[in-house]
């Protein structure tokens, strides 16, 4: 048996919102959208990972609260960390944690994203 990824599926309180978040923040680009005004699920393209988010309906729970079990974070490679990390500042997204050197060649970050997801920003060199 083979298996490849497809998709990333995250439930939101407000999928447009989020959806935005995504696109202004992250440059995902829509590629889909289904329901009426309010729509029931997003569909973008966030550096090639294509990601559903859909609209939770009333009563969902909360997010998990890191460390947890499950999918635990994003992770986001970029070219520059530090210049990420500033852009990221300047438009009012507070870090989780700082920039870490976990090992020699490899830069993280945390932040955290609509409905409490985690997204690592990662520079490897």
């Amino acid at each position: 048996m083979g298996y490849r990824y497809d998709h990333l599926h995250l439930r939101s309180r407000d999928a447009a919102a989020a959806a935005r978040f995504y696109g202004e923040v992250l440059g995902a680009r829509e590629t889909g959208r289904e329901g009426a005004e309010r729509p029931t699920r997003v569909i973008l393209d966030l550096g090639g990972m294509t990601m559903f988010i859909e609209q939770a309906p009333e009563g969902t729970g909360p997010a998990a609260t890191p460390p947890n079990l499950g999918i635990e974070h994003i992770g986001l490679r970029v070219e520059d960390i530090e210049a990420t990390v500033a852009d990221l500042a300047g438009r009012g997204i507070p870090l989780v944690s700082g920039i870490t050197d976990v090992r020699p060649g490899l830069r993280i970050a945390f932040f955290e994203g609509p409905d409490g997801v985690r997204i690592e920003i990662l520079q490897r060199g």
